[in-house]
């Protein structure tokens, strides 16, 4: 597979790639138009933030699979599009975590003590101590936009600097904030009650324009702004007025509504009362290797059909619930590969329980694995993580998802039903070890297998010679068996065979095998997942 790199990147996340067998080319400065002419030959691309991944470019990636953006935001790539397409997004939300966070620090800093205007004034021949006097952080109020992975860790530093913290964020719980030692409060409040305000948060509908005019005007006299996380989150035009004014005491921003930030757009020329610097929130050597490992190893996962934690266009899964579920999904998939074959009409319905350690965790996720392998086999179209519910859904297969304590014979385990207007199928499955897949049961039939490679389940009478007549016809055929077990229904009467056979059986074989007396059904399964 080919991926296409189109930004600065560190090397060691492309020598990883190519470790492990992908193409790459790097391609770097491509404009709208380049980058449409060149993105088709590609399965994988790799981005910061100055490729702008429009909808155009999307429409021209007839074979891309993943985008992975080296970096936290992804407002440079057109998310709507690229979910349409089935296209997943990758960030690396945490590798460069620190060194916003340490970038903010030293921002604040910077505008207190006022050391970069000190310095200036230093190296131009001046010793001018009284100018900049500054003022200390002990006692003063921060107040912190967004409290999530960079916010928590603002709090922690700025406390050690006997600072008061205060915290708005719509989406971390009460009891969050008392763990952080953070005063909770509303954003009205915030802006009153604040010497400092920082923000770290995403953009998005809700807080694009968050702080403007309006805003501005809320917050008390000498205050200080600082701005770490995304540049359209403020208006720097309304807070360039406010420090003309002296409404705002002192700012610090990284990063802009639009980059780079020209002389022509740039409304903070000439003023002594801001700190500004060029999007360096992430530019540490450490966190730039992070970021290209990160996304080099989410690409690769993207590109092997397996989920990707870090995937934007999907349902966030926290690490505590992905390592809990993580062992689980080959698993999945393969259960929903053996329930559509198992099916004997169109799918109306696909309900998957849930036993022990995972009634009690997210499982979306997991059920997305089994619609994705359910659907891979029956539709031309690419089904993955990103699309498989959607697709499911445009084919009006209905979805459900029961957690109880127990199936009565495994404590963790799961049970995929597929429901047809002809009937019902259900397999459950289980890991042994933590990491073996097993199937154990087929509808009303014990069993016990690894569902890989080539299957034939063959339901039959129970009486002698059934074994002896399959391996004959086989053995004829030159068709090698890996396996064989059979399996007892749960109540009487009837058995199941599970044959692991090298290779496809040709059609003419399942005739001669299904002629077998007392041979009830005969259905051959690749189990194999793409």
């Amino acid at each position: 597979m080919k991926i296409l790199v189109s930004d600065d990147v560190s090397m060691k996340g492309v020598d990883l790639l190519r470790e492990n067998g992908y193409e790459v080319d790097v391609k770097k400065n491509l404009d709208e138009q380049g980058l449409i002419d060149c993105i088709g030959e590609y399965d994988g691309l790799i981005t910061r933030s100055m490729t702008h991944v429009t909808e155009k470019v999307i429409e021209a990636a007839t074979k891309l699979k993943v985008i992975g953006r080296a970096g936290v935001g992804v407002d440079s790539i057109d998310l709507k599009s690229a979910t349409a397409r089935g296209i997943v997004v990758v960030n690396t939300p945490t590798s460069n975590t620190l060194a916003a966070t340490e970038h903010t620090c030293a921002m604040i800093m910077a505008i207190t003590r006022h050391i970069p205007q000190a310095h200036n004034s230093l190296m131009a021949g001046n010793w001018d101590r009284k100018t900049f006097t500054g003022i200390q952080l002990q006692n003063k109020t921060i107040g912190i936009i967004g409290v999530g992975r960079i916010g928590s860790r603002i709090a922690k530093r700025m406390q050690a600097m006997e600072m008061k913290t205060i915290g708005y964020d719509p989406y971390i719980p009460e009891e969050r904030f008392k763990q952080l030692g953070v005063e909770q409060v509303d954003l009205d409040t915030l802006f009153k009650r604040s010497d400092y305000i920082t923000m770290h948060t995403p953009l998005t509908k809700e807080t694009r324009g968050l702080i403007g005019k309006e805003e501005i005007a809320k917050m008390k006299d000498g205050v200080r702004v600082i701005n770490v996380s995304r540049g359209a989150v403020l208006d720097i035009y309304a807070l360039a007025e406010a420090l003309k004014s002296g409404h705002v005491a002192g700012a610090a921003i990284d990063v802009f509504p639009t980059e780079p930030l020209t002389k022509d757009i740039n409304p903070f020329l000439g003023m002594d009362n801001v700190v500004i610097t060029p999007h360096l929130g992430a530019s540490t050597v450490e966190a730039q290797i992070g970021v290209s490992v990160d996304v080099a190893e989410g690409v690769m996962e993207a590109l092997k059909g397996e989920p990707v934690a870090t995937a934007v266009n999907m349902a966030p899964v926290p690490p505590n619930v992905y390592n809990v579920i993580h062992p689980y999904f080959d698993l999945m998939e393969r259960m929903g590969n053996l329930a559509v074959y198992l099916a004997d009409a169109p799918m109306k319905e696909i309900e998957v329980e849930y036993t022990g350690e995972l009634a009690d965790t997210e499982t979306r996720l997991l059920t997305t694995a089994v619609l994705k392998g359910a659907l891979n086999p029956i539709l031309q179209e690419s089904v993955n993580y990103v699309n498989a519910a959607e697709v499911a859904k445009t084919r009006h297969i209905a979805i459900k998802e029961i957690n109880s304590q127990s199936n009565g014979y495994f404590v963790n385990s799961v049970t995929v039903r597929v429901r047809t207007n002809k009937g019902e199928h259900a397999i459950v499955g289980v890991l042994f070890n933590g990491t073996e897949a097993k199937i154990v049961q087929i509808d009303e039939y014990r069993v016990d297998f690894t569902p890989e490679g080539y299957l034939l389940l063959v339901p039959h009478v129970d009486q002698p010679n059934m074994i002896g007549q399959i391996s004959t016809i086989l053995g004829q055929a030159h068709i090698n068996i890996m396996g064989m077990q059979v399996g007892r229904m749960t109540k009487s009467g009837n058995n199941i065979m599970a044959i692991a056979v090298q290779d496809d059986i040709p059609n003419d074989i399942m005739v001669k095998l299904r002629s077998i007396n007392g041979i009830l059904d005969m259905k051959l399964i690749h189990c194999d997942i793409h």
